[in-house]
């Protein structure tokens, strides 16, 4: 199937706000990482997978972004953003090389890396080229709802994300520390951001879990919506419990400002996440170094996009990640001066 940008805008902009339309460079026949590989012959294309998430998250149009970028200043490059369900999937389709690029929250890289929670079947071979900005666990409600508090979540119908997401890792991990068993002491759902929104809305859910940017897009709809009052649940309160049983570096406070979302009344402390951006250790120094630089040399094209790019810094980009850097990406930190060995 061929999809050329002109449709692609068609396809999409009715579904996300003005700020957040973008087009990925979608291509004709390479929907996977076989063929991301060069087609043969000098000079010929290296096609570029990049596994991102769901199209109401940050994920997607910032994939969009990172893939307009390479295609558009990297010679012989292009590249595609693929909708998935995130984190978890995304590092599986790292794996068995299916992607070429994967967004990836940095609690579910360190299962991934270390072999543990859904990758117990054994370590993957993972590398980081950049940690890109925080997620922000982000638990909606309505106002209307009676729900205050993350103890008012038991036996109330809930989604923690999809499954395959970052959202569901942290989610569960969240409401263990709050002393909620996710499998038991909720009704729980496995829905998507767009689709917890329309939800929410119909009176299927009481609230959903959703880790991600700031705005997230679906959020912002929800938000905007007639006769909606949305109400964001204060989480960061478990960070001690986190921080007890998982490594303290990975969870951090983060502050979902007032100003985010119409309807909130004040500023909400949530538990924050980095997101980072992987491949596997098999992708060529030259590539992993040319795809590092771009993502800082088009910085303000990729903050066009979305804003969460404005908090891309040559010294945040090397925080947060669970899994080692891969060469062609260290180098170009080092030309920058700013590695630490």
């Amino acid at each position: 199937m061929q999809v050329n940008a002109v449709s692609c805008v068609a396809m999409f902009s009715a579904r996300l706000p003005t700020i957040f339309k973008v087009c990925a460079v979608i291509l004709a026949g390479c929907a996977t990482a076989s063929c991301s590989r060069h087609d043969g012959g000098e000079g010929a294309k290296i096609r570029l997978s990049i596994a991102t998430g769901d199209t109401g998250g940050v994920y997607y149009p910032y994939g969009g972004g990172v893939a307009k970028v390479i295609s558009e200043h990297l010679p012989n490059v292009e590249a595609t953003a693929e909708v998935t369900a995130a984190s978890v999937m995304n590092l599986r389709l790292l794996r068995d090389r299916n992607a070429d690029l994967a967004f990836t929250t940095g609690d579910t890289l360190a299962d991934a890396v270390e072999g543990r929670g859904v990758f117990q079947d054994g370590k993957l071979p993972i590398q980081s080229l950049a940690s890109l900005y925080k997620n922000y666990t982000q638990i909606v409600t309505l106002a209307s709802s009676g729900i205050h508090g993350l103890k008012d979540l038991k036996g109330k119908v809930v989604s923690t994300g999809t499954a395959g997401s970052g959202s569901e890792v942290t989610a569960f991990r969240i409401l263990e520390a709050a002393g909620i068993d996710p499998q038991t002491g909720i009704r729980r759902q496995r829905l998507g951001v767009a689709q917890a929104v329309d939800a929410l809305k119909d009176g299927k859910i009481d609230a959903f879990f959703w880790s991600a940017g700031l705005p997230t897009p679906a959020v912002l709809d929800l938000a905007h919506s007639p006769g909606v009052r949305i109400r964001m649940l204060s989480n960061a309160d478990v960070l001690p419990g986190l921080h007890r049983r998982y490594n303290p570096s990975l969870y951090t406070k983060g502050v979902v400002a007032k100003e985010t979302y119409p309807g909130l009344e004040q500023d909400v402390p949530v538990v924050s996440v980095a997101n980072i951006l992987a491949v596997h250790e098999s992708m060529p120094e030259d590539l992993a170094f040319n795809i590092t630089r771009i993502l800082f040399e088009r910085q303000p094209e990729l903050a066009s996009i979305h804003p969460e790019a404005k908090n891309l810094t040559l010294e945040s980009a090397i925080e947060g990640s669970p899994a080692p850097f891969h060469p062609g990406a260290i180098r170009y930190y080092k030309e920058k001066n700013v590695w630490r060995e």
